[in-house]
């Protein structure tokens, strides 16, 4: 059986912020197989990309151990950085430079020659979309082209894995798709080990073999979209209230329907809340906020998603949970 391309066990990290310990990982235990696609789902303050820079050798680890690409990740860091690609959500390509000149000045650091660079990087082009734009400057290009050449420039130097922070933050839903059908295309042609951030659910969803979900610092679950859409029994109901103290009331007409399961949770101007035959029981909830002459924007009955897994696991939907900064300011150091 072979190794997993990563192998970290016990990962953790700690920062001191004014004079008090913040606990940013607390001690990780994953896998990822060779050929997988694996998303890592967290909201920021979760320890999702302090996890992420640990594994690409960007923060050194508190405690714990890891193995990347077949280095081990505090003995051997060069290594790791040898065998991995990681394309940053910021992208890494300097705007009045070149398109092609970014790629092949990547490649000669990682010692190819100028030779091979370009014809490594040229191919690149042509798999990506890119044709025409080798002597483009960035800044001109596209939002889809931008970081359709930041992948370029992670992959130049053939990783075996690659880290994808965040890759279609800002496209378009078409310029979306179009990378997500490349994104695949790492795994399919080129069996590359895919390892990628996203805040969006329907991306996991679509690109992913596995998911894997970090809250407070540690994975609280795992597995295929499929397996945590189970995990979910029931269906969905939600109410958008046109006015925000009705949501008790609501969340009361949720709770007392035939099949509720848990209590219902409360998210700004909604209530969202499980039930067994969610059809049988929309029209029951209806009538119910009818008699209570409660005014809403909107009900609805569904199959459960991963938004609803997240939503179950962190007490927050993804959506919703984007605004704690998930990396230290520079000032604090490491405990």
């Amino acid at each position: 059986m072979l190794a997993p391309v990563i192998h970290a066990r016990g990962l953790a990290r700690t920062f001191r912020k004014k004079k008090q310990e913040v606990h940013a990982v607390v001690g990780v235990d994953l896998d990822v197989d060779a050929g997988e696609i694996v998303g890592f789902l967290g909201p920021n303050g979760a320890g999702k990309t302090t996890t992420l820079r640990m594994l690409t050798t960007l923060l050194e680890p508190t405690a714990g151990t890891a193995t990347v690409a077949g280095c081990d990740l505090i003995a051997d860091p060069v290594g790791v950085r040898r065998r991995i690609g990681y394309v940053s959500q910021s992208g890494s390509t300097y705007p009045d430079a070149r398109a092609g000149e970014e790629v092949v000045d990547h490649a000669r650091l990682y010692g190819m020659s100028t030779t091979e660079a370009t014809e490594r990087g040229r191919q690149l082009f042509r798999e990506l979309d890119l044709d025409g734009l080798w002597e483009r400057q960035p800044k001109t290009l596209s939002g889809g082209q931008r970081r359709r050449l930041d992948i370029a420039v992670g992959l130049v130097h053939v990783p075996e894995l690659v880290f994808l922070d965040e890759p279609t933050t800002g496209l378009d839903p078409q310029a979306r798709a179009n990378l997500w059908q490349h994104i695949q295309a790492l795994r399919e042609d080129r069996g590359t080990t895919v390892f990628l951030t996203t805040h969006y659910l329907d991306e996991a969803d679509a690109l992913c073999d596995r998911i894997l979900v970090i809250d407070h610092g540690a994975i609280v679950a795992g597995g295929t979209p499929d397996e945590l859409k189970s995990q979910v029994g029931g269906d969905v109901l939600t109410v958008t209230v046109e006015r925000p103290e009705h949501l008790a009331d609501v969340a009361r007409l949720i709770g007392a329907l035939p099949g509720a399961e848990e209590a219902p949770q409360l998210l700004d101007d909604r209530v969202v809340g499980r039930v067994r035959h969610g059809g049988a029981a929309l029209v029951e909830l209806v009538r119910g906020l009818d008699r209570a002459d409660i005014a809403v924007t909107g009900v609805e009955s569904r199959r459960p998603s991963l938004d609803d897994v997240f939503l179950q696991l962190t007490g927050r939907s993804l959506r919703d949970a984007e605004a704690t900064p998930a990396v230290p300011a520079a000032a604090e150091v490491a405990v």
